[in-house]
């Protein structure tokens, strides 16, 4: 890890103030507009409410909307219903571990209720370690310590700033990929891989994290091809490439073998309290007491892929209606960030990203002196990582996840925003050369040029670039407006 430099630690004073500005505005939101009566999840709660968890459900209530109710009901209950399963369980496990701690509150607290502020602890803090984490790996990566800085800062403001909050698994998942990323970075393949493969556990795209280990094993390899024995290299990258979908794979196939042998092996299903198996009745969930689903007998019998299908209607192309509009232009400023990203960086390095990031130019008597920054040789496996999600999530997913989806998995999202203000803002320019305060005299009166160079911007938006308004526009709306409509069931999921 990085020393606790003056960047660091603005980047974790930053952290902390957003964060509890955001539990500050769930609860005023929450308490000011009414909710929206929306067809979610919501099963009966099974213990008396008190006082206290009255108090508690009005200061921490809008982090349990849509797919937090999920969640929160898992760690309660288990996967009692088959819809459950789309919801992995490492989030889950985290609350009940956070929640046996505050153990001496269940005097006077409903499980629920204990529940709920280990979500408030728990991504308060993972979102504060995901900001450190992503500012490390950017230091890694771009070798260019103020786009780190600025990026981690972006991090902070980020338009998935709801879902980093609430009873998601974003947060979670954030900090496990860029402390994977970082740790791959300095060379420490087991840690990351194990990191990695906490991921999985908590969301199914990181899967799709394996392309990091693989890209790195591969460059390994043909780095090493001219010093070292071209056949014994092969094998080994062979075994580690094998390992590496193990590793990854492994808590995605327990997760669904844990699912087969709760509905498809009927003598491990476990009782379920009376409301729970109406509620199943009334809304036509299947439980594991019921007939024996149809995915129990497909050949490779995974639960995910069915529900998907099934509950979600998650499909290629299956999105696509004239009613979905309004979901696609929410989905558009991230659609567009990450492509506008790829365009620049491939038009940038056409070379490299034909030959897959392997080899950095043509001519290796004229090695290209590394760009620093965004179009950093290193940043392209990132890349690549970062338009697959868009491609797949555009394509096969509820479009509207795209903000929260991409904005928990890649550091592109913040990387490239970093870029831009680097390389269009004046003013941000100008603060580089002092990092902290200008000497007496030299701000332009009535601008203020505080610590935080973001907060900078802010404070003098007239004077910023058009680009920069786009940006910080973009972040601070979709970070006020999620919590605004998520907190009250309205449509921001």
């Amino acid at each position: 890890m990085w020393p606790l430099d003056p960047s660091r630690k603005e980047v974790l004073r930053f952290a902390v103030s957003c964060r509890v500005l955001t539990l500050v505005l769930q609860a005023v939101f929450n308490a000011v507009i009414p909710d929206h009566h929306a067809e979610a999840f919501s099963p009966p709660r099974l213990a008396p409410s008190g006082s206290v968890d009255q108090l508690v459900e009005g200061l921490l209530g809008g982090l349990s909307r849509w797919d937090a109710e999920h969640f929160l009901f898992i760690a309660e209950h288990g996967y009692l219903y088959e819809h459950n399963f789309a919801f992995f369980p490492g989030f889950p496990l985290a609350l009940l571990m956070v929640t046996e701690l505050l153990g001496p509150l269940q005097g006077f607290l409903s499980l629920r209720s204990c529940l709920l502020i280990a979500v408030a602890l728990l991504n308060s803090l993972f979102s504060v370690l995901a900001a450190v984490a992503l500012h490390d790996l950017g230091r890694l990566v771009l070798h260019c310590p103020h786009q780190a800085f600025y990026a981690a800062l972006l991090f902070c403001l980020s338009p998935a700033n709801v879902f980093l909050a609430a009873g998601y698994s974003e947060a979670l998942f954030a900090l496990l990929t860029f402390s994977a990323l970082g740790q791959l970075e300095r060379g420490r393949v087991w840690t990351s891989g194990l990191l990695f493969a906490l991921a999985t556990g908590v969301r199914s795209n990181g899967l799709v994290n394996v392309g990091f280990l693989i890209h790195s094993q591969c460059q390994g390899f043909f780095y090493s091809l001219t010093v070292l024995n071209p056949l014994r290299q092969f094998l080994k990258l062979i075994f580690s490439l094998f390992l590496s979908v193990l590793t990854l794979g492994l808590p995605f196939a327990l997760f669904q073998y844990y699912a087969y042998a709760l509905f498809c092996l009927p003598s491990l299903a476990h009782p379920i309290p009376e409301p729970l198996v109406q509620l199943a009745v009334d809304k036509g969930y299947r439980t594991a007491e019921g007939n024996k689903p149809p995915w129990c007998f497909w050949d490779l019998p995974l639960i995910y892929s069915y529900i998907q299908d099934v509950y979600w209607n998650v499909g290629f192309l299956k999105y696509y209606e004239l009613r979905q509009v309004p979901n696609f232009l929410l989905a558009t400023p991230m659609a567009i960030l990450v492509a506008w990203a790829t365009w620049t960086y491939v038009t940038t390095h056409p070379w490299l990203c034909l030959t897959l990031g392997l080899q950095r130019c043509k001519s290796s008597k004229t090695p290209e002196k590394p760009d620093p920054g965004f179009l950093s040789p290193q940043v392209f496996v990132y890349l690549i990582h970062a338009a697959v999600l868009l491609l797949f999530g555009g394509l096969c997913m509820h479009v509207q996840v795209l903000t929260r989806f991409l904005g928990s998995s890649t550091p592109i999202v913040y990387w490239f925003p970093a870029h831009l203000l680097q390389d269009q803002e004046p003013l941000l320019r100008s603060l580089e050369t002092v990092p902290w305060k200008p000497p007496a005299g030299d701000s332009p009166p009535g601008q203020k040029v505080p610590r935080n160079p973001i907060m900078g911007l802010l404070y003098n938006w007239k004077t910023c670039s058009s680009v920069t308004r786009y940006i910080l526009g973009y972040f601070l709306s979709y970070w006020l407006l999620g919590l605004l409509l998520h907190c009250n069931f309205l449509p921001w999921t």
